[in-house]
């Protein structure tokens, strides 16, 4: 089994919540157009004026919940015994969430599944090995390009784990692509063709040398964060910089498949709002981008903050986000190539001001100790629930449900497109059914 090695992320301070991992993003509802539902409206406000005894918080909910129209789902069972349904009890999940199909193998989403795992939850890594062909891409959070004086280096090897993907070699066919985070001065990287070439070179013999089946690549945010995609000509460096690194990977071959090139799986961001920003990745980068990376994980979660509690990932928001970069029509052909991001994590959110992340075991204790309602959000398609602390604060929790996890699935089919996870140690053991 691996072992945790020493926390690292790539935007967040090691202090945080272990959950910390859902990649924050800045709002990205802060600009959405959002419908008016004066019924829908009603109604929120009476539930949380009853819970929430007029929080001041309860305003902002309102309207993150407020954003789509609900539909009527009917309820089914997963192969293990999960109830995937609307109406679903505190005491249906503690008493299911751990039980699987027997045919742990066999897979019912078809189209690809990426799923990240990071080295400090041991979790991801057992349930890697124990649902193996349910993903088709695993993405270990392993390593980072870095800035060394005037070179650069490739940190993170000492995270790997060889015993670990030998043991999945020999249960499957999964993709290992461990994630790389380019944390290289930008203007230093994409300005000088040395290093330009250097980073690459370093990618590409990591791969070979570790058997990898290629990377992903995250690097939009921190361009963004240092104002690259602001710049027309940086912007333009920077896509081509993945370009030539796309085709550098696919020139090169594993020695252990022969034929078999590797792979760039490139991070993306969604898109704010229908107006882009120069800093958004818009639906010409992906057509620019295209014969040069071989799939893009979208980050369709973290809808919602600490300052604006609500859903993680609201299923119309999603949809819209694909809606603009694939067009009404969507196109097929690039609509396989992207992994729909999907939340294994959840929120805590304290209704008076802060809260955060929470995983899979925080929210069974939670449930465990307060015994609550759990409501189906129809705006968000998100089921969540209440409580009071100790301290007489009132708190709002959203995680992940068999529904609200199979309406995605199922909206990522209608693009053709697939799923990536982040991250699996952070779920419960029954949401594997339905991959």
């Amino acid at each position: 089994m691996a072992k945790p090695a020493k926390r690292r992320d790539r935007r967040v301070a090691p202090s945080l919540s272990p959950a910390e991992q859902n990649r924050k993003q800045p709002d990205a509802s802060a600009k959405q157009d959002v419908p008016s539902d004066s019924a829908s409206d009603r109604r929120l406000m009476l539930i949380f004026v009853v819970f929430f005894v007029l929080s001041p918080a309860i305003a902002v909910l309102v309207y993150r919940l407020k954003y789509a129209p609900g539909t009527d789902t009917p309820s089914f069972s997963a192969k293990g015994g999960g109830s995937v349904k609307i109406d679903v009890t505190y005491q249906e999940v503690l008493a299911e969430n751990s039980r699987v199909s027997e045919n742990a193998s066999q897979r019912n989403f078809r189209n690809p599944v990426l799923a990240y795992i990071t080295p400090w939850n041991s979790k991801g890594y057992e349930i890697a090995k124990r649902f193996n062909s349910k993903f088709t891409h695993l993405s270990p959070v392993w390593y980072e390009l870095k800035s060394q004086g005037s070179s650069l280096t490739l940190d993170g090897r000492h995270n790997a784990d060889v015993e670990w993907i030998s043991e999945l070699r020999k249960k499957g066919d999964v993709q290992v692509l461990p994630r790389v985070v380019l944390e290289a001065l930008p203007t230093e990287l994409l300005r000088k063709k040395k290093q330009r070439a250097k980073a690459i070179q370093l990618i590409v013999t990591e791969c070979k040398e570790m058997g990898y089946d290629g990377i992903v690549l995250e690097s939009w945010s921190r361009w963004a964060a240092y104002g690259i995609l602001d710049d027309p000509d940086l912007r333009t460096m920077a896509l081509q910089f993945i370009q030539a690194l796309g085709h550098a990977l696919h020139s090169a071959s594993l020695d252990r498949k022969g034929v078999q090139n590797l792979q760039l799986v490139y991070v993306i961001g969604p898109p704010r709002s229908k107006k882009l920003e120069t800093y958004d990745f818009g639906p010409s980068d992906l057509q620019s981008l295209d014969e040069a990376v071989d799939g893009f994980s979208l980050m369709t979660y973290d809808f919602s903050g600490p300052n604006n509690p609500g859903p993680n990932a609201p299923l119309k928001w999603i949809h819209s986000v694909m809606q603009l970069l694939l067009g009404n029509g969507g196109d097929k052909g690039l609509g396989r190539k992207i992994f729909v991001g999907l939340n294994f994590y959840g929120n805590d959110f304290d209704l008076s001001g802060g809260g955060g992340a929470i995983t899979g075991a925080d929210y069974l204790s939670l449930l465990e100790k307060h015994k609550p309602l759990l409501r189906w959000e129809n705006n968000s398609e998100e089921h969540f629930f209440v409580y009071t602390d100790q301290n007489n604060a009132k708190h709002a929790v959203f995680y992940p449900s068999l529904m609200s996890i199979f309406l995605r699935l199922e909206e990522a089919r209608h693009w053709g497109a697939g799923i990536s996870i982040w991250e699996i140690g952070q779920g419960l053991d029954y949401f594997y059914d339905l991959f």
